[in-house]
């Protein structure tokens, strides 16, 4: 799938970190660097549509507009700052518990079996909300679900990643072996030749 963005072609791979398997954790990662330079990847509408295509939530033609990234962008947030109060075993805020919950609620999508694959289809007006209410609800599914004590945040040096330890012994560290877990072996070998 690709975007025309400031006159460059770009997949969705070469902009975004497409390998969390919870799609609301692969959505929040979205922002990078939190604790540091921020970096934005949802920088514009035609981005936020590229992520939605890149993950099958939008099956119809859709233009997202200026309140749509702004709306993403809160909902985003929210739900990194829930999942973060999860991993530390705090309570999350009524406010983002509001953002997700609504969200969800706004949006009228369902799943349908098509050529062997589960898609997502938006029955409402309005398939660029329909997209998110799926994010939403996987966020709350994950967030409030049988696995949310297996949430965790990465500890990648800069990451604040989430993520669901799948881990037999409930020991992973970081989101990603091949990004993160791979930077903090190759730092920790450079530290000790050093």
């Amino acid at each position: 799938m690709k975007v025309n963005e400031a006159g460059a072609d770009q997949s969705a791979r070469d902009v975004f970190r497409l390998d969390n398997d919870t799609l609301a954790f692969r959505f929040t990662a979205t922002l990078t660097n939190r604790n540091g330079s921020r970096f934005e990847r949802l920088t514009s509408p035609q981005r936020l549509e590229l992520w939605l295509r890149a993950n099958d939530l939008m099956d119809t033609p859709a233009t997202a507009t200026e309140d749509d990234l702004r709306g993403a962008q809160d909902l985003r947030e929210a739900i990194h700052r829930i999942g973060t109060a999860v991993c530390e075993d705090r309570r999350a805020s009524r406010a983002d518990v509001g953002i997700v919950n609504t969200a969800s609620e706004l949006g009228d999508a369902h799943l349908v079996l098509e050529s062997g694959r589960a898609l997502w289809k938006s029955a409402g007006d309005n398939p660029i909300r329909d997209a998110l209410s799926i994010v939403a609800a996987d966020a709350i599914a994950v967030l409030g679900g049988p696995d949310h004590e297996r949430v965790k945040a990465c500890q990648g040096d800069g990451c604040t990643g989430l993520y669901v330890d799948t881990s037999r012994g409930n020991n992973r560290r970081w989101c990603s072996m091949n990004i993160c877990g791979n930077k903090a072996k190759k730092s920790a070998m450079t530290a000790r030749a050093d």
